[in-house]
């Protein structure tokens, strides 16, 4: 049986005997969530990639594909995915990728994964194939749920296709390793947060600065002779913590943001920051249109989105 005909055929049976499914792909980001129920469906048989346009920036590809496939094929023609996902395991695949929704280092630089999706389709509760975006650039039919699956971990439905935009990799490459403390490294930010400079990547680790430049080679040789920078993107952080998420959670939500947390011994802590009553609520609803029966990743994201809970 075609790969798509027995993930239907699983979708229906579950649905039909209402038997939640726990979806994985290679199980490599098994560890980031909460523990989802149900019986094991195995989206790794779904692989391939489908349509690969170089001059388009556009590839499209089944969601069990495997993720260094993936990259290795858009390396051969000097691209790349933007944002630099981890994979975590040697069988990363590409749906996983999207339903985690994690960026790697270039993320400030360039965009989160999200960014980077024009299209998916994906399998309802009803074994339905939905399809949403497209394999443009551009998108003016209304809002995008293709973002939306996104970082949802699964509980919307089975991702089985997705269309990504890709990047062409940079002329020149250069890292630089300079000792300097938090002090300097902070009052060296104010100073050229406003610079053009090539950044895509940065850290700051034990009284040194980790820079990574990218770009044309001259921009790349002028900033590595003059940066002095510390890391200022914005968009994520990482706290290397015991055991104290609520203060980390309630000094993050003061200035806006939220903390999840990514990797932990003890599993009592929640992983991600509880919703706003109106936020939980709303993220109900879609919960319930995209899986009224609730039967994809039960206790995956947030166990009290759970349609039964």
């Amino acid at each position: 049986m075609e790969s798509l005909a027995w993930l239907k055929q699983r979708v229906l049976d579950a649905a039909q005997h209402q038997i939640p499914l726990r979806l994985r792909g290679s199980g490599s980001k098994d560890f980031y969530g909460e523990m989802a129920r149900g019986d094991l469906l195995d989206v790794s048989v779904h692989q391939g990639i489908l349509r690969y346009e170089p001059t388009e920036l556009v590839v499209t590809a089944k969601a069990g594909t495997p993720l260094a496939l993936l990259e290795q094929t858009l390396a051969e023609c000097r691209q790349m995915l933007a944002f630099e996902p981890p994979h975590f395991g040697a069988k990363a695949t590409v749906g996983g990728m999207v339903a985690a929704g994690l960026s790697g280092p270039r993320r400030a630089a360039s965009g989160a994964v999200r960014d980077f999706v024009l299209g998916m389709s994906l399998l309802d509760s009803k074994a339905e194939l939905l399809r949403f975006g497209g394999e443009v650039m551009k998108n003016v039919a209304g809002y995008d749920l293709s973002r939306l699956n996104v970082g949802a971990l699964g509980t919307l439905g089975l991702i089985v296709e997705v269309s990504l935009k890709v990047w062409p990799m940079p002329a020149a490459s250069e890292t630089l390793w300079i000792a300097m403390d938090a002090a300097n490294a902070i009052e060296h930010l104010n100073r050229w947060a406003a610079e053009p400079w090539p950044l895509s990547a940065s850290a700051w680790v034990d009284g040194h600065l980790i820079l990574r430049l990218e770009g044309a080679q001259a921009a790349v040789s002028e900033a590595a002779n003059r940066w002095t920078v510390i890391e200022w993107g914005g968009a994520l952080r990482w706290v290397l913590c015991s055991n104290d998420d609520a203060s980390i959670r309630e000094q993050v939500r003061a200035i806006g943001g939220h903390a999840s947390l990514f990797r932990s011994l003890d599993k009592r802590h929640p992983v991600f920051t509880p919703l706003a009553p109106a936020m939980m609520a709303l993220q109900r609803r879609i919960k319930r249109e995209f899986d009224p029966l609730g039967i994809f990743n039960p206790g995956r994201l947030m166990p009290s989105l759970d349609v039964n809970a």
